[in-house]
């Protein structure tokens, strides 16, 4: 068997929180969509609203504002390929690029010393009921069994759930943390795409939302998150580890996706 690399393109919307809207390559879409015509009307402070895609969510997840400040505004653009969205607490600057088939977003945070954030970047992927998630076996996991407290465990299976498995769909939507796990990769039959984050001096994870047709209640849908995180929760005021902005004022960082397949 032979694995070969599948080169990416990416395209994102700046109107709309920066939004990444494609990532493809071998003739695959990877980021998943849904069909929600009021994503397009949303304004700050609005409920989140679950287009697909891969959002950027800042300063937190969960907590307030849902899913961040920072998806529900237009982005500035600053360049070719970069975008900067300001807020009264922090500036945030992307560029991305694709480089021999590679994409690379770099990141730049600039706020006062010690202010405590999370990144997420909310990546909801296109994957079959076979798809699964490789990551170091034994990562430590917080997982969050809603409506019960988080938990740690042992990755693949913190308390016995086998997260790795991304499907079928069995009635089941879950949350969990990858705690310093910055690289994951997908496999999804011949295909892999890998995530991986790199930032010096933060807490780097990855984020997991398996939601098997068990979310909402109302309509469930099927839905799966791989999603690099900078912090080791889905809300800065819980008492995991945060990203901290050190003394000179601006935290850097980097993520590289990137996609190989076997034959």
């Amino acid at each position: 068997m032979v694995s070969y690399p599948v080169p990416l393109t990416v395209g994102y919307d700046a109107a709309h929180g920066g939004r990444w809207t494609t990532l493809s390559g071998g003739g695959r879409e990877w980021l998943w969509h849904h069909a929600s015509p009021t994503r397009d009307t949303v304004r700050p402070g609005d409920p989140f609203v679950d287009a697909g895609g891969l959002e950027e969510c800042l300063p937190t997840v969960r907590g307030t504002p849902d899913h961040g400040e920072v998806w529900s505004r237009p982005w500035r653009v600053a360049g070719p390929g970069t975008l900067t969205v300001e807020r009264p607490e922090f500036e945030l600057t992307r560029r991305i690029a694709e480089r021999g088939g590679v994409v690379v977003a770099d990141y730049r945070l600039r706020a006062e010393p010690g202010y405590r954030f999370v990144w997420v970047a909310h990546a909801l992927l296109d994957v079959s009921p076979d798809a699964r998630l490789d990551a170091p076996a034994g990562t430590r996991t917080r997982l969050y069994p809603d409506p019960a407290p988080p938990f740690d465990g042992p990755w693949p299976s913190p308390g016995g759930v086998p997260l790795d498995r991304l499907g079928p769909d069995d009635g089941t939507a879950i949350g969990a943390v990858l705690l310093d796990c910055p690289r994951a990769t997908v496999v999804d039959g011949a295909d892999r795409l890998t995530l991986w984050l790199e930032c010096d001096g933060q807490p780097r994870s990855t984020a997991l939302w398996r939601n098997l047709r068990g979310w909402p209640a109302h309509m469930p849908y099927h839905s799966i998150g791989v999603e690099p995180m900078l912090g080791g929760g889905f809300d800065v005021a819980e008492d995991v580890p945060a990203a901290v902005v050190p003394a000179a004022g601006e935290v850097l960082w980097r993520l590289t996706v990137s996609a190989d397949r076997t034959s």
